[in-house]
């Protein structure tokens, strides 16, 4: 089941602020960067926003020649790779991932680093590079998303540290079917407050016959 999330703007912002909302790839052990999935502009105070958040993902590839595979469905538990064929490189479905919680994608080529995209709503979401022969690409994201104001961020593009170091907003969506993503604060001068995010009108999902929130569509 996909989320239905409506930003609203309710701030006292006078600078016309973009935001930025992304997930993190929590299964790197390095600093990998995260990519701006989704930039809001020209969201005026009292307007609003909405967009669905899309539970399913999509796993493409470039390999060394530049070359970007067909996007291919993935979900958590899924492992896929990338192989040569007698028609070039190909990304193709290959079992289990290591863990139920993740998705992984092997560099089967003989020769050449890739690079692993993942896509959610068309959107790029993450991105993992140089990933050499016989290595994986490993993702993992938390049922929760990243908000905050950016003024650097462009959407679909690897953010940098000083941009991610202002936003320290985490939002679970973990059993949520819809609610609003409320943006309060801001002001002129010396009336400024720090930004406020916060989820309001929050529907759960709800399974009637365990008569419990259903959260199967996200671990």
């Amino acid at each position: 089941m996909d989320i239905a999330l409506n930003f609203v703007n309710r701030s006292d912002d006078l600078n016309n602020s973009e935001i930025v909302i992304f997930q993190k790839n929590v299964a790197t052990n390095y600093n990998e960067m995260p990519v701006a999935w989704m930039v809001i502009k020209n969201c005026g105070r009292g307007d609003h926003h909405p967009f669905d958040f899309i539970l399913g993902n999509y796993v493409a590839a470039t390999d060394a020649y530049g070359n970007y595979t067909p996007r291919l469905d993935i979900q958590n538990g899924q492992l896929v790779k990338m192989e040569f064929t007698h028609s070039g490189d190909r990304l193709v479905r290959d079992g289990y991932s290591a863990s139920a919680k993740q998705m992984q994608v092997l560099n089967n080529l003989l020769r050449g680093a890739i690079a692993v995209h993942i896509y959610k709503n068309e959107k790029l979401l993450a991105t993992t590079t140089s990933v050499a022969p016989q290595q994986k690409a490993t993702f993992e994201f938390k049922p929760t998303i990243w908000i905050g104001v950016a003024s650097q961020a462009v959407q679909g593009q690897v953010m940098d540290l000083a941009t991610i170091s202002n936003i320290n907003t985490e939002l679970s969506l973990k059993d949520v079917a819809s609610a609003d993503i409320v943006m309060t604060g801001g002001g002129p001068g010396a009336n400024f407050t720090p930004f406020v995010f916060s989820l309001e009108n929050v529907v759960m999902q709800y399974n009637p016959a365990q008569g419990l929130p259903d959260g199967s569509g996200l671990t």
